[in-house]
């Protein structure tokens, strides 16, 4: 956690890709959203390594994408994305696109408010702000898992993401000027590619990061014992209780 209260996370592209392919994949329903996207000025907020980006181009739209890893900006830009280091809770655009578009990445910003006011600005009168991400009872299988591990062990759990209901979500977004056009919790039971561990090393940096390296394997190997008999089946493939918040709204059209 950094100074002010925000989530720090390191990634790396390659552990990403790895264990971690199926979160572009599942996002051609939010894509379709968008269209049509030919001459659609894009902001992908939150673009990780740019594989969503470069399909928005590859439709027509103007994107510009921003992320908080320069490990991921980088790798987007391998891929011909205008990709560029930014905070979600600092945008500093101004009525400059007509989507602003995030997938699998709010639930990491614990200051939802800052956010939303910077999406609102950088949408022009009219643009919609479409997203997917982590809202209430995602993981509760695997929060319980980490939270008895690390409390077994007598360390404090400040839980790192934001997982809100719809109503919640919904009343953010109308504080900031957002008309809520949908929004809705939907479960959606997640196939691991690899396994819990690979999921664990990708994602619970938050958790688990600043333990000590061998503590920090105990705990992730006792946190995948602790799942397996619930989220692991006969054959050895691992499944993750995710339930996802999709949200769709509109800024608001001053008067004149």
């Amino acid at each position: 956690m950094s100074d002010d209260g925000r989530m720090t996370q390191t990634w790396s592209p390659s552990d990403y890709a790895r264990h971690a392919d199926f979160v572009p994949a599942l996002a051609a329903p939010l894509l379709d959203r968008l269209e049509p996207l030919s001459g659609c000025r894009v902001l992908d907020l939150g673009c990780g390594d740019g594989v969503l980006a470069r399909e928005m181009v590859t439709r027509g739209a103007l994107v510009v994408a921003v992320d908080a890893s320069p490990a991921m900006v980088a790798a987007a830009r391998d891929r011909g994305v205008d990709a560029r280091l930014g905070d979600a809770c600092d945008l500093t655009f101004e009525s400059e696109f007509d989507v602003v578009f995030s997938n699998a990445v709010l639930h990491w910003v614990r200051d939802a408010d800052a956010a939303l006011a910077g999406i609102a600005r950088a949408l022009v009168p009219g643009g919609r702000f479409v997203a997917e991400f982590g809202g209430h009872g995602n993981i509760a299988a695997m929060a319980v898992g980490f939270r008895a591990v690390l409390a077994r062990r007598g360390h404090q759990v400040e839980w790192p993401w934001y997982f809100p209901t719809a109503d919640q979500y919904a009343a953010r977004c109308e504080a900031h000027g957002l008309r809520v056009l949908d929004v809705a919790l939907v479960p959606r039971p997640t196939p691991l590619p690899t396994d819990m561990a690979g999921w664990l090393q990708t994602f619970g940096g938050p958790l688990t990061g600043r333990l000590p390296p061998e503590e920090r394997l105990a705990v992730e190997s006792e946190i995948v014992a602790l799942l397996k008999p619930s989220l692991c089946d006969a054959a050895g493939r691992w499944t993750a209780d995710y339930v996802r918040l999709r949200v769709e709204a509109s800024k608001l059209k001053t008067e004149n």
